[in-house]
Parts: C-alpha cells; sequence; structure tokens
C-alpha cells in the first residue's frame, strides 16, 4: 500500500489530500480565518459550575462557552468524593484554569476541554504533570517497547514530574532523535508556563503548528512515499520544518510546479465533488445512500439494477462486501464521526454476515480516527461509533440552504469564492484575455468585494490581468461563470 499526501496551499486556505494506491481517501482543510482548536492551550476563566452534570463552562475567548467534565479534570483522579459536590470541590466561579481543546466546537456544542495538557511531537507526546513514559498499544514488540522506553528515560532522567508517551512512528527510532523530541517539547513547555504567569485569562497560550506542519508530524510515515506542494513557498517551509523536526521525511517533499492545479491533475476535485453528494456509486452497479444528522449518520445499501435473478443470495453478498469497502473509504473521506448506523442488504445465509462485517474491520483498519464496531441489531442493522474530534466535510464546506429550510445544504458563499479563484487560475492559462468578467450571487459576490479583497488583488496580480464582477440576482449561491473578454 503506497501512499501520497498532496497540499494545496492559497493564501486563505489550504488543502491536503491522502492518496492510497491512486484513490483519495482523506481531505484537510484549513482556512486562516476558521483554524481548527484542537491541541491550542488556554488560560480560561470559570464562568459556570454545574454540580449535577459534574461539569462547568469556561471562558476562552471563544463566541460560546468551552465545557470541562469532571473526569477531564487532573485533580479528579485524586478526588475521593465520587457526589455531586465533586466539581464544586475542583472549580470556583471566576477561577483561572489552563486548559486544552480536545474537541472543536461542533454545531451548537461548544468546544471540549481538559487540564491534562499534552504537546506531540514527531515521536513523542509531552504530557505535564504525570511522571510516566508509556508506549503506543501499535508497537507489539515486547523489546522494541523496552528499549524506546529506556531511551526516553536516559534523555529525560529520573528525576522529572512530567510523563511522555511514545508514539507508533518511533519504532525503529534511535536515542538522539528521541532527545531532539525532548528538547522540542521542553521548550515548549517553557514557553507556555512563561505566558501562563504574565498573561490574565481568557487568552490563547499556545497554539497548535498549521495543517500541513501537523500532516507531516502525523501522517507521514514508511508508506507516504512523496508529499508534492504546489506552492513554492510552502515547500521551502515544509522542507526547513522536515529538516528541522523530521530529517527522514525531508527527500521526499517536492514541489509541483504544473500549471494544471494539483487537485485536478489527481482527480481530487472531483472527489471532493462527489463527498457532497448523498448518493455513492458502487461498480457492481449497487449504491450507497449517506444521511448525515445531528443525532447520527445512516448509510443504505442498494444494489440497484440486478442482472439476473438466477443466484440473488450471491448477488447481495457481493454487493455488501464491495460496499463494506465503500463504506470504510466514505467514513474517512467525509469525516463522520458519531454514531453509525449501516443498513446492509439482508444476507440469508449466517457465513455471508461473517465476512462482510470482517471486511468492514479490515477496511477500517487503516484509519486514523479509533472506531467501535457493535453486533448486528435484531433489525439486521450495523451500529458502530467513529471517534469525532473535528467537523465533518460537509460541515466544513456547506451551510445550511435559507431556501429547504435546513432539509439540505448548500456551498457557502466563501467555499464557491475559493471556486471562482481556481477557475479564473485555470482560465487564464487557457485563454489569452485582456480581463475576466465573474457573474455571481451577490452574496458571493460581496465576499470577493469585502473579505477576500486582498486575495483578488494577489490574483489579479499573479495572472496580470484585471477582475471585474457582475452580480446576477437569477443565480443560486452556487452558480457562477468566469468570463474571458
Amino acid at each position: 500500500m503506497s501512499e501520497e499526501l498532496l497540499i494545496n496551499v492559497t493564501p486563505r486556505e489550504t488543502r491536503i489530500a491522502v492518496l492510497e494506491n491512486g484513490v483519495l481517501q482523506e481531505v484537510y482543510i484549513e482556512r486562516a480565518s476558521k483554524r481548527g482548536l484542537v491541541g491550542n492551550v488556554y488560560k480560561g476563566k470559570v464562568v459556570r459550575v454545574l454540580p449535577g452534570m459534574q461539569a462547568a463552562f469556561i471562558d476562552i475567548g471563544l463566541e460560546r462557552a468551552a465545557f470541562l467534565h469532571e473526569s477531564d479534570i487532573v485533580a479528579a483522579n485524586q478526588d475521593n468524593g465520587n457526589g455531586k459536590e465533586g466539581i464544586s470541590q475542583l472549580l470556583r466561579e471566576g477561577q483561572e484554569v489552563l486548559v486544552q481543546v480536545i474537541k472543536d466546537p461542533l454545531g451548537t456544542k461548544g468546544a471540549r476541554l481538559t487540564t491534562q495538557l499534552s504537546i506531540a511531537a514527531r515521536f513523542l507526546v509531552f504530557m505535564p504533570g504525570i511522571a510516566h513514559i508509556g508506549v503506543s498499544q501499535k508497537i507489539v514488540d515486547e523489546e522494541e517497547r523496552n528499549r524506546l522506553r529506556d531511551g526516553v528515560r536516559n534523555v529525560v532522567g529520573d528525576n522529572t514530574d512530567h510523563g511522555y508517551i511514545i508514539r507508533t512512528v518511533t519504532e525503529g527510532c534511535c536515542e538522539q532523535a528521541l532527545a531532539d523530541d525532548v528538547r522540542f517539547l521542553q521548550r515548549i513547555w517553557e514557553a507556555i508556563q512563561e505566558r501562563q504567569k504574565e498573561e490574565r485569562g481568557p487568552v490563547l497560550i499556545y497554539e497548535d503548528l498549521s495543517l500541513e506542519r501537523r500532516a507531516l508530524r502525523d501522517f507521514v510515515g514508511p508508506e507516504v512515499e512523496k508529499i508534492r506542494i504546489d506552492s513554492r513557498e510552502g515547500h521551502a517551509k515544509a522542507v526547513k520544518f522536515a529538516e528541522k523536526f523530521i530529517p527522514v521525511v525531508a527527500p521526499r517533499i517536492e514541489h509541483y510546479p504544473g500549471e494544471r492545479p494539483i487537485f485536478d491533475l489527481y482527480g481530487v476535485e472531483d472527489e471532493i465533488q462527489k463527498a457532497l453528494s448523498k448518493k455513492v456509486q458502487l461498480k457492481s452497479g449497487g449504491y450507497l445512500v449517506v444521511d448525515q444528522t445531528e443525532a447520527m449518520t445512516t448509510i443504505d445499501v442498494n444494489t440497484g439494477a440486478f442482472v439476473g435473478h438466477r443466484n440473488l443470495e450471491e448477488t447481495i453478498f457481493k454487493t455488501n462486501l464491495e460496499a463494506a469497502q465503500s463504506i470504510a473509504r466514505q467514513l474517512r473521506l467525509r469525516n463522520l464521526g458519531g454514531i453509525i448506523i449501516l443498513d446492509f442488504i439482508d444476507m440469508e445465509a449466517p457465513e455471508h454476515r461473517t465476512q462482510v462485517m470482517q471486511a468492514l474491520q479490515r477496511a477500517l483498519q487503516r484509519d486514523h480516527a479509533k472506531s467501535h464496531i457493535c453486533e448486528v441489531s435484531s433489525l439486521g442493522l450495523v451500529e458502530m461509533t467513529r471517534k469525532r474530534t473535528r467537523e465533518s466535510l460537509e460541515h466544513i464546506l456547506c451551510e445550511s440552504c435559507p431556501t429547504c429550510d435546513g432539509r439540505g445544504s448548500l456551498k457557502t458563499p466563501e467555499t464557491v469564492c475559493y471556486e471562482v479563484f481556481r477557475e479564473i487560475t485555470r482560465e487564464a492559462r487557457q485563454f489569452e484575455a485582456q480581463r475576466f468578467m465573474v457573474l455571481a450571487s451577490q452574496d458571493v459576490v460581496d465576499v470577493m468585494l469585502e473579505d477576500e479583497s486582498s486575495s483578488v488583488a494577489e490574483l489579479e496580480a499573479f495572472i496580470g490581468k484585471p477582475i471585474k464582477f457582475q452580480v446576477e440576482v437569477m443565480y443560486t449561491q452556487e452558480q457562477f461563470d468566469v468570463v474571458p473578454m
């Protein structure tokens, strides 16, 4: 299994595509105006303590107060009271507390917090206040586990109040690399402590790495053959970062200089569009229907048009096997999380049901997010959960449609705006034109002339042509035309 990372960098947006054997498996999107919060450390202020829920709301400077449960408070581990007074003994209104985001705000829910900080580097995760060295369960060789644990102990010594978790990618790593990680993490921790003393809450104390640097740190294992970046400046920064912290990765980072957009070249744009659709076609002629709601996601498997009825059970079995592979990919590609209900086509043979479940479990093994599959319910449904720490692809790219009162979704004006920019770049390379005229809805034009005016100016300078805008009142929010003049 060979992997490749494609990184598309623009001033306001970074997108990363993870390909396995040339097929898109995951998409990560980060916009400058809406960077994810997971991993960020804040000095927050307690605004409300809820003894009945054993939780508190913490103001960390966001639009909505964040949520901190008693089980996520380090001191709770030493607390003897498991009654309703527990949270009240740990926190009080107005108290300042150092917290870290473990879940981004999702829908109407605020961010989820913990007081147990963890700061990740390439090979190690630093855990201040916990004198313990742990090893990832995915490193199964006991001799290697002991070697790595001893290596970290040799670097940090015995007199430390802090702990480390040895990550899966550390397998086979030398002691010097561990020492580099420890020094890097200790510098970050010293900076956090210094800022904590100086600042009053609510305030951001430490911000996690940008998306492309996190990708180099977290996603690049031995199976990743290439990391291709379409920005010369982004490539230079990535190489510099890799040479300093992940030297083994640096030779695999390439700059993509081609005129054709990198996501177009690999068919990623088309796959993203398909991932926003409810219907997913299977090669056999069957299809999936994916319905994402606030409470759960349901995935229904259908056979489509049968090729004869002589062996219906075999047709159903093969469709379900193909659907199991496709479902695992769709969960990763759309980043679907929470409760997921799978409605496979009913199979009479018990061995067929067993093989389909085994195929699903195998297909999920390459997923970075943890998942748990329950037994088939009495209704013949497969119930599963998948860990969710960030918004789904649809929630990032789309918004509830005001016309249909939330029954469907539309791409946001911001998303359409970036599509317009990419289309202008394509046409500038294909056509000789004096200028370009963009026809779009009022909301999209407003975004380009106000929020993205600097981006428009940069694009004009890049293509060497002026760009004009015209509002078309009959256009929907997703409609636009780019006309070379």
